[in-house]
């Protein structure tokens, strides 16, 4: 008896897969194909399962109580496209073969379609698959019509109802109705995504070095970042080892983790902490400023995840005091303060490897 499951579907697509076979030396273009591929499914795997690779493109899925924090989705996108095209420039450029393949590397691109529905999976004769009404929906979401009235070449298209589970209203959202042979019409909203990798490549970047920090924290966890970077931001995981509340206070397009966004930490009865997002790179870094809300930005601080195996982040957490008109010793010392008797009383840092091994568990 299988058991119909509910939560969220994700397909990655390279664009110009078919015409870039079809000119180019096979050997040399399954190299390249292999390589991109390989990328989009060690993204993908620490939050959803991989169903299928379906030629040039990834099918995968996770059950809704395995990403309580829709926003994630959207953060594995876009950080799924970044690598991508990271990847994809750094093969054209260390190649000087001047082969079709080599030569129409930069052709290739990254498209994702998102959904959120039933499904549940079919094992025949040994072989698992996904199947019911809203996995059909998603692959044929594949033929689509925003390159044709938009011109764009890499997107993510959400469908409606993907988009109110995530929880998130990005900005300049393309709004587009499509329709299907027995499965009627679906709204879609969509992200162009050349324009979003420029707005991220684009952005301020606030990153303390342990170099120039006043203060520095390191420890290692038995998870990849991917899982790491969840406890980091989700307001509930968060408060099981900050030992404190954490209250999303202003959400900048629906997301609580994006540059502008605003917490309260509240410990105790009446101490709050003023946390803002400065700057933020999923599963790479994410820099916040502390203050009690009646004083200016005091600290600011930076969390790394610095991948080194395949399920072991060295993480460090890097301290900065903001306060003008003070002498680096005093800096230095207001640093150690706060560690002293905030973090190390309040953080129970070492506390999120059982956290993430017990919270495994149940979701298996």
């Amino acid at each position: 008896m299988n058991n119909t499951q509910h939560g969220y579907l994700l397909l990655a697509d390279i664009s110009g897969y078919t015409s870039y076979v079809a000119s180019t030396e096979l050997t040399h273009s399954q190299e390249i194909l292999t390589e991109l591929l390989e990328l989009i499914i060690e993204r993908f795997k620490p939050l959803l399962t991989i169903s299928k690779i379906e030629g040039d493109a990834i099918f995968a899925y996770a059950p809704e109580a395995k990403i309580p924090r829709g926003e994630a989705i959207l953060e594995l996108i876009e950080s799924t496209y970044v690598a991508f095209r990271s990847r994809r420039d750094a093969a054209r450029r260390r190649t000087t073969c001047t082969c079709n393949a080599c030569r129409n590397i930069p052709n290739l691109d990254l498209k994702f379609i998102s959904h959120h529905g039933d499904y549940f999976v079919q094992d025949i004769a040994g072989t698992k698959e996904l199947v019911g009404s809203d996995v059909n929906l998603i692959h044929r979401l594949l033929k689509n019509h925003v390159s044709e009235s938009k011109g764009w070449r890499a997107y993510a298209l959400f469908t409606e109802q993907s988009l109110k589970h995530l929880a998130v209203q990005p900005e300049t959202m393309h709004e587009q109705m499509e329709s299907y042979e027995h499965l009627g019409e679906v709204c879609t909203l969509s992200m162009d995504l050349h324009t979003r990798y420029e707005e991220i490549m684009d952005a301020r970047h606030v990153f303390i070095t342990p170099k120039e920090a006043h203060s520095v924290f390191e420890y290692d966890y038995n998870a990849p970042p991917q899982v790491l970077w969840e406890w980091f931001n989700d307001p509930h995981k968060r408060g099981q080892w900050m030992t404190s509340e954490i209250i999303p206070i202003l959400r900048v397009g629906g997301r609580s983790g994006a540059v502008g966004a605003r917490n309260h930490c509240v410990h105790g009865k009446n101490k709050i902490i003023v946390e803002d997002v400065l700057d933020m790179h999923p599963y790479e870094y994410l820099t916040v400023s502390h203050a009690p809300p009646s004083i200016p930005t005091a600290l600011r601080i930076t969390y790394q995840f610095q991948q080194k195996e395949e399920n072991k982040t060295h993480f460090t957490l890097t301290f900065k005091a903001n306060i003008p008109h003070t002498p680096e010793w005093l800096k230095k010392q207001f640093c150690l303060y706060i560690l002293r008797t905030q973090v190390f009383k309040f953080w129970k840092l070492e506390s999120i490897n059982e956290l993430i091994k017990n919270n495994s568990v149940v979701e298996q």
